[in-house]
């Protein structure tokens, strides 16, 4: 363990009250989180783990079980399958568990847990909290049942806790926590040692080739050009605008938060220019991260999907990022030398040139491709990413270097250490695989198989129009298989220019594709699906469900025996999984990450030998270092946290030597988003430190002053507003505390948590029907905006409507809107005169006609919603829990007396009933009081029809349908 950390734990156990932590991103909040549990002791009670993810999850058990630790110790799984008293002696065992918010505030509000035999809880995400959410609900809670227990809570992401207004302090102030722990990586305890015995770091600068220098500057104009439309408005704040700031994905998020509250009065081009920026960003990411020609097949999706509506394209420098893109992976030129795709000024003069070769060809082995009619030949120019050169450069080298350590036999003890893994981290797990072909197959051939899925693309998407144009051609020919040429129809579409490039790209597709069906027709069809052409034998594709033996071999994927005995041990696949195979044959589950060891078949192809190289993507967060420990760590794509994670494992292992090299474009945004990352954490912590100076934390923040019922805080406004002296001198009459019963899975929403603070009492229960009963006639089924969509698409919320009118006198749909979102569906000018199937507003509408009854009520926001609630329930009984719970479900008993269920309801009956002449919405529910069946309605006198429907022209045409005689047929 690292010394800060020793430092963090101490300053905790001191305060038997916990305390709020926050510390820079990678700095190993898993490891220090499972020190705080291998000190827990089964006498201290229960510790409980709320909402932690996946991977950080993965991550704590991880390292708890590499201190041998004791069953109890090692933290286990409260689900929410395992039956009540089951959970019970779970909470009182004195263990570690982890446990989701839903299913602890449910036992908590039901009194299934033991809050005496709570020690405490611990929440990881700190970040992600507010005075709303269900973690606070629960704190509130414990806090006020069992005030000895204690909060801790972390956060690695110091960003996050700077936005917004004072969410530090309101994070605390949630949490009844009064410490506030800040831990940077400028602290003087962290950099001293993380710099005690750095890592050997080498900072390789590669060039951008001149394409991709004029792509990133010319995306870097467009998104300039977007910020200065999106300063027009005058509806955000100016200073976030900028370049740098649009590179971090939290960008998105600033300008949704400031825009989503007047989203409804913005204009089309405003809210497009917010959706640019988030694409325009993308492209600087993955100018980087993919090769060539996966770029250019994103830009052909994004010139399709968003050519009519977005604002970017139409900037004045968009048209360099389509074209520079374009010459990265080919040419289309005249076999004298003229290239054809040159700035527009010469298209004019050259439109005559390019009729009537609509037919061109193209070798397999990559030479240019020639055109019979005209001459035109398409230059593969297919440019290889310059990281890879460099990559494989500097394996070359480590493996040289180590060569040489061999042959002299320096530093035996140290050698015997070091296990010669190099780690190539990359951002995602598609940048993996691309790297390990590469470094198998060579960048040439994993071009051009790029290059050919993309050819094989338009081959799908030419067939895919044909057959959508010509459904009943007989034929089947097209230009596809060079046969006819484009219509005129898109002829008139498309300039002369991009006719000619699209018949020479489609050409070649469908020349290449006849070669594939004739190298299939040989091979093995099982890889077909796959899309690629496979030649040799022994050959197998990366990452396939093929090979589910050992999936990192050599060069040729020939499965070797002999070069896999050796010190390390094997990874291999198996179902998708990825397990590490010990020297005694167990196999222990690890993490994922792919394994390329050297071969016979590199020397061959007269390459120097490489070492063996694991390729991890840093997308799946795990301690690889801590799996691994590797010699040598190349950072492909460069990340603020797993940087850090270096220098924390290097810090806890200072006898281990260890080489970093950095691969950084030169002068690329890549340079500029990894040193704004590090200033804007800096930034962020500077503005905690201000806060923690001026922060008022109040004295009872501890909790053991506060009790359940908020409402005693707040003045009644309304109730002292209504008394009257007649009333025993406007004596105030004491409270009868308010009930509501929530459906369990509404505990996902922030909903109970406000209810719960106006100081009504929560009841958790499973319901059939609606999601709060506010009393024995009043049903609510809750919708938040998305669900509502979701709801009328599915057509689920017809049939929940059709229930609650079924069993409550008052059903109620509330529409729920959030507090910092536009209090609105559309803005006025999208709503239209006429009904419309996909038109909200007109699905409401035919709501409301179809259900009468129905009350709709909107809300702006949780709070508001808890003021509807407490109005609507001001002069109505407190509802019932049983039958609340018994309505609308099946019984086995079948039909019973005077029961709610759904057995004793004649669905079919009653939709006669209200079929029936004379019978309405208004008087149908007095004719089923005053008579059992239909039957009985029948026979019933027209003195009782009249009383029960209100009136004798509504029991006169009744009457009349029933003594009506059936016409026979003679």
């Amino acid at each position: 363990m690292v010394q800060f950390h020793e430092q963090i734990i101490t300053e905790l156990l001191d305060d038997p009250n916990g305390g709020l932590v926050i510390l820079s991103s990678g700095l190993s909040l898993s490891k220090l989180i499972s020190s705080l549990l291998l000190l827990h002791s089964s006498s201290q009670g229960t510790l409980l783990l709320l909402s932690p993810s996946p991977s950080l999850k993965s991550r704590i058990l991880y390292h708890i079980k590499e201190h041998n630790p004791e069953p109890s110790q090692i933290p286990s799984e409260i689900a929410a399958d395992l039956p009540a008293h089951h959970r019970h002696t779970l909470y009182s065992s004195g263990s570690i568990f982890f446990i989701t918010p839903r299913i602890l505030i449910v036992d908590l509000l039901t009194n299934k847990l033991p809050t005496s035999n709570i020690a405490g809880l611990i929440l990881p995400n700190a970040h992600s909290l507010s005075e709303t959410s269900t973690e606070a609900f629960i704190v509130r809670i414990l806090r006020s049942l069992n005030p000895d227990a204690y909060i801790r809570a972390f956060s690695d992401k110091p960003h996050a806790m700077v936005s917004g207004f004072a969410k530090a302090e309101r994070t605390m102030k949630c949490l009844y926590v009064r410490k506030l722990h800040l831990w940077p990586r400028f602290q003087v305890c962290v950099s001293q040692e993380l710099e005690k015995e750095p890592p050997v770091v080498v900072d390789i600068r590669v060039p951008m080739t001149k394409y991709m220098m004029g792509i990133q500057k010319a995306i870097i104009e467009v998104m300039d050009a977007c910020l200065k439309e999106m300063r027009k408005t005058n509806k955000v704040d100016v200073e976030d605008l900028t370049v740098e700031n649009g590179l971090f994905k939290s960008f998105d998020e600033i300008v949704r938060r400031q825009l989503d509250p007047i989203w409804h009065t913005l204009g089309k081009k405003t809210k497009q220019l917010v959706s640019d920026l988030k694409t325009l960003r993308k492209l600087l990411d993955y100018l980087v991260r993919y090769d060539a020609v996966t770029y250019l097949r994103y830009l052909d999706t994004l010139r399709i999907s968003e050519s009519f509506r977005s604002v970017w394209i139409f900037a004045e420098a968009s048209y360099k990022i389509f074209d520079y893109a374009k010459k990265r992976v080919y040419h289309l030129a005249r076999s004298d030398g003229v290239k054809l795709n040159e700035p527009r000024k010469s298209l004019k003069n050259k439109k005559r040139k390019f009729k009537g070769s609509d037919k061109d060809s193209r070798e397999t082995d990559g030479t240019p491709s020639t055109s019979s009619n005209a001459g035109l030949v398409l230059e593969e120019i297919l440019e290889e990413a310059p990281k890879w050169k460099v990559l494989r450069e500097v394996l070359e080298e480590i493996e040289e270097e180590r060569q040489k350590q061999v042959i002299s036999r320096e530093d035996v003890l140290v050698e015997g250490e070091d296990n010669g893994i190099v780690l190539v981290a990359c951002k995602d797990e598609r940048s993996c695989l691309q790297l390990e072909e590469c470094i198998i197959n060579g960048p040439k051939k994993v071009m051009g198989e790029e290059w050919k899925k993309y050819l094989l693309s338009k081959v799908k998407l030419r067939d895919i129009a044909q057959q959508k144009k010509k459904p009943k051609d007989p034929k089947g020919f097209g230009i596809l298989d060079g046969v006819t040429p484009i219509t005129p129809a898109q002829n008139a579409k498309t300039s002369s220019f991009s006719k000619q490039e699209h018949d020479a790209l489609l050409a070649a597709a469908s020349e290449i594709r006849n070669q594939d069906e004739k190298d299939n027709a040989v091979e093995d069809p099982s890889w077909s699906e796959f899309g690629v052409q496979l030649r040799g034998k022994g050959k197998r594709k990366v990452g396939t469900r093929e090979t589910s033996a050992i999936i990192g071999v050599s060069g040729d994927y020939n499965v070797d025996k002999k070069a896999s005995t050796n010190d390390q041990n094997e990874i291999y696949l198996v179902e998708g999984e990825f397990y590490e195979t010990t020297h005694d044959g167990t196999s222990v589950g690890k993490t994922i990450f792919r394994k390329h060891t050297n071969s016979d078949t590199n020397q061959a192809r007269n390459t120097k030998p490489l070492p063996p190289v694991h390729f991890y993507a840093l997308e799946n967060d795990q301690p690889i270092l801590d799996i691994l420990k590797p010699s040598v760590v190349i950072v492909y794509h460069p990340d603020m946290t797993f940087v850090r994670e270096i220098e924390v494992y290097k810090a806890e292992n200072p006898s281990t030597r260890l080489k970093v090299y950095f691969l950084f474009y030169e002068d690329s945004t890549e340079v500029q988003k990894f040193e704004a990352s590090i200033q804007r954490e800096n930034g962020a912590f500077e503005s905690l430190i201000r806060q923690k100076s001026m922060m008022m934390i109040p004295v009872n923040q501890d909790g053991r002053c506060l009790g359940l019922n908020y409402s005693t805080l707040e003045p009644d406004l309304t109730t002292s507003q209504n008394s009257i002296t007649r009333k025993a001198g406007g004596r105030k009459e004491a409270d009868k505390e308010m009930q509501v019963i929530v459906d369990m899975r509404e505990f996902m929403s922030s909903l109970p948590n406000v209810l719960h603070q106006k100081g009504m009492r929560i009841i958790p229960v499973t319901l059939e029907v609606g999601d709060y009963i506010l009393s024995p006639l009043i049903c609510v089924e809750r919708k938040s905006i998305q669900d509502l969509f979701m709801s009328f698409t599915s057509g689920r919320l017809y049939h929940q409507v059709e229930t609650m009118v079924r069993y409550y006198r008052i059903p109620v749909l509330l529409i729920e809107f959030s507090q910092d979102k536009s209090f609105s569906f559309q803005s006025a000018s999208d709503i239209g005169d006429d009904v419309t199937p996909n038109s909200i507003i007109s699905k409401l509408s035919l709501l409301a006609l179809h259900f009468p009854r129905l009350r709709i009520i909107w809300s702006r926001s949780l709070h508001a919603t808890a003021e509807i609630f407490t109005s609507l329930k001001a002069n109505q009984d407190e509802p019932d829990e049983t039958k609340a719970i018994r309505v609308g479900v099946p019984s086995e008993e079948g039909i019973v007396e005077n029961d709610v269920r759904a057995e004793n309801y004649n669905t079919s009956a009653v939709e006669f009933l209200r079929r029936l002449p004379g019978v309405t919405d208004s008087n149908y529910r007095a004719v089923m009081d005053g008579c059992k069946s239909l039957a009985e309605l029948a026979l019933l006198p027209m003195e009782k029809l009249a009383e029960l429907m209100g009136g004798q022209k509504a029991a006169r045409t009744l009457r009349e349908f029933l003594d009506a005689k059936y016409p026979t047929l003679l």
